[in-house]
């Protein structure tokens, strides 16, 4: 068993990814672990070294959730055929989710420090479908719309009793 979640900052992809996780007992990658330098968030690790990282992940178990709003590390993980989910709930949605989130403390070294810079992501997660590049609306779909493994578009956040279809685990 094998997903990648794709999507907008406050989406749902991590909430899914737990969700999935706790019920397939998988092993989840956050891409944001892979993607930034460890304990720095503001400085990005080198792509090949972030890609290596992935494949290591995908490589290591047998059941997996990688999730992230990163196209290119997520096409890494496509390379192994998951299920690919590309969460895309509206701006509204991410912006209240990103409003509630609680304290991520493999992003920040307090809740106080996450809180100062609620306004940059907000501005950032309000920008996904103005911009362009592998992390926007249109990247996301262009990487959803390539790939010829199972997949599904997904307007909200499924409840607990989401059904994948046909997963083998």
């Amino acid at each position: 068993m094998r997903i990648a979640i794709i999507g907008n900052s406050g989406s749902g992809k991590s909430t899914l990814a737990r969700r999935l996780a706790a019920f397939y007992a998988a092993q989840v990658l956050d891409l944001d672990t892979v993607a930034w330098e460890p304990g720095e968030i503001a400085r990005p690790r080198s792509p090949v070294e972030a890609a290596a990282e992935v494949r290591r992940f995908c490589d290591a178990a047998e059941r997996w959730i990688v999730e992230g709003c990163y196209a290119t590390l997520v096409g890494v993980a496509l390379e192994y055929e998951p299920h690919l989910l590309f969460l895309d709930p509206g701006l509204e949605q991410c912006l209240a989710n990103c409003r509630a989130r609680p304290w991520e403390p493999h992003k920040y070294s307090s809740k106080a420090e996450q809180d100062e810079k609620l306004a940059f992501l907000l501005s950032w997660v309000a920008d996904y479908y103005r911009r362009d590049g592998e992390m926007s609306h249109p990247g996301h779909h262009a990487l959803f719309q390539s790939y010829t493994g199972p997949k599904q578009h997904l307007d909200e956040l499924p409840g607990r009793d989401f059904d994948l279809g046909p997963v083998t685990v």
